[in-house]
């Protein structure tokens, strides 16, 4: 009887990490670019610098590399690049130490997640795609 082994199954295992880690990243980048007017908006009121230009990097950061991931085309520098751009929006974005209240609770919950998005990020760049990925092609 043969088993299942874990090298079998990784290939597998990295695609379906890919998809879940840039779910998020995906939906939310195609919420601010179709609502792009009320994405400059919200980059104004978090004090984000340029918020035009700000605004325009997180379409790009969060749609168009989540996608680039998602098939596996440049995984690991854009994963990285993901990982910096995670850390940067856990400051500007989620600064719960300026807070009280609920709104420090859940940005504190937000900024950790953030963090924890960074690790899986940073894994992809240290594994790679994969073999189903436009990288492996």
């Amino acid at each position: 009887m043969r088993y299942f082994s874990f090298e079998q199954g990784k290939d597998a295992l990295l695609l379906v990490a890919r998809v879940l880690l840039m779910v998020l990243f995906v939906i939310f980048g195609w919420q601010k670019l179709v609502g792009f007017s009320g994405t400059v908006g919200y980059m104004t009121s978090v004090g984000a610098p340029a918020p035009m230009l700000s605004a325009v990097v997180a379409v790009v950061m969060e749609f168009v590399v989540g996608i680039a991931i998602v098939v596996g085309f440049y995984t690991r520098p854009l994963a990285l690049l993901l990982a910096l751009y995670t850390l940067g929006t856990a400051f500007i974005g989620h600064h719960y130490w300026t807070m009280t209240g609920a709104a420090q609770s859940a940005n504190m919950i937000n900024f950790y997640k953030n963090l924890s998005i960074m690790g899986g990020l940073l894994l992809l760049v240290a594994t790679g795609p994969g073999r189903y990925s436009l990288d492996r092609k």
